[in-house]
């Protein structure tokens, strides 16, 4: 199983029992407030409720929507869909991409994301995170567009994984009821986990043709999204007013985590919510920071880079400028 983030318990064990101050998910820090949950959705059988595929279907602009278990839930299920094909993924990405396509019977190969244009070429399936998991990086919409009708031509398939894209324009979840000439299709993965804070609940979304979408219903089975899971995620879509108020100390807080790096010689880059860089010692600093009880994601292989998210209080803050210090020092 790929390695993430997230993963405390593996960091006590290794180093103690720490007060953790983990910045290792890219996670917003600030989640949202969930409501009171009402009684009998822990008694009812979580029939899909059909006003949160509207809610979704608002917020993220596309034209029909699937309510899954979190974006991994469709991560593990798309390869399964498709007889065995030419797929390309983006690399350095999110690891569970190519380790489901490479596990069905696909010819997987993993390229730069400078290099997927050529790709597209000799592939019958493209996937990438947009905005890049991890280092920030994106596509134009004009560009994904392309390449999806390229794909579609020949019954292809281009998967954008648009899971950090709440703070970010450029998604092209409205292109995707489009009928492509060839039958192929544009699919784009959402996540209610990342920009509201809420991974606990497990749900995400996929946006895609009916003809697509309805297979992946079949093969998730029935009750895939659980009662409380959609009660709460139903009200933090319909908030505008969080979402504004919390898109705006998104901003703030990730140019100030990018000038805090700034001040100790780091050039990262990345979305509102995590900075990444290459850091040709990713071991060595990854364990200084595990040393003081901060949990940041290493990428110790071919991206031989840091990624690090948000820290949820002025404490963190200081904690993370203090160990920053401390790691600059000659």
């Amino acid at each position: 199983m790929p390695e993430h983030g997230g993963n405390l318990r593996d960091a006590m064990r290794r180093y103690g029992q720490h007060d953790w101050l983990d910045l290792s998910t890219g996670i917003n820090p600030h989640w949202y407030p969930a409501p009171p949950i009402a009684g009998n959705a822990w008694h009812r059988l979580p029939e899909t409720d059909p006003a949160l595929a509207q809610a979704a279907q608002a917020f993220y602009g596309a034209p029909r929507m699937l309510a899954v278990a979190g974006t991994q839930a469709a991560i593990q299920a798309l390869p399964r869909l498709r007889p065995p094909s030419r797929v390309t993924v983006s690399s350095p990405s999110y690891a569970e991409h190519a380790h489901h396509w490479r596990q069905h019977g696909h010819a997987m190969r993993e390229v730069a994301y400078s290099d997927l244009d050529a790709a597209v070429d000799d592939s019958d399936v493209v996937v990438l995170c947009n905005p890049n998991n991890p280092t920030g990086a994106q596509v134009p919409a004009e560009q994904l567009l392309q390449w999806a009708e390229k794909l579609a031509a020949r019954g292809g398939w281009l998967v954008v994984d648009e899971a950090f894209g709440d703070t970010v324009s450029g998604s092209v979840a409205a292109h995707t009821d489009r009928a492509w000439s060839g039958g192929g299709a544009l699919i784009v993965l959402r996540s209610v986990g990342k920009f509201f804070g809420l991974a606990g609940l497990r749900l995400g979304f996929v946006a895609a043709p009916p003809a697509l979408l309805q297979p992946l219903e079949a093969l998730l089975g029935p009750w895939a999204v659980s009662g409380p899971a959609q009660q709460v995620a139903l009200a933090a879509l319909n908030d505008t007013a969080w979402q504004h108020a919390m898109r705006e100390q998104l901003a703030q807080q990730g140019r100030r985590l990018q000038a805090l790096l700034a001040q100790y010689h780091i050039e990262s880059s990345g979305t509102a919510l995590f900075q990444w860089w290459p850091e040709p010692q990713a071991e060595a600093l990854h364990e200084h920071l595990a040393q003081r009880g901060i949990w940041v994601r290493l990428f110790p292989r071919a991206a031989r880079g840091i990624r690090i998210g948000l820290p949820p209080d002025e404490a963190g803050w200081r904690r993370l400028e203090q160990a920053l210090q401390l790691w600059s020092q000659p």
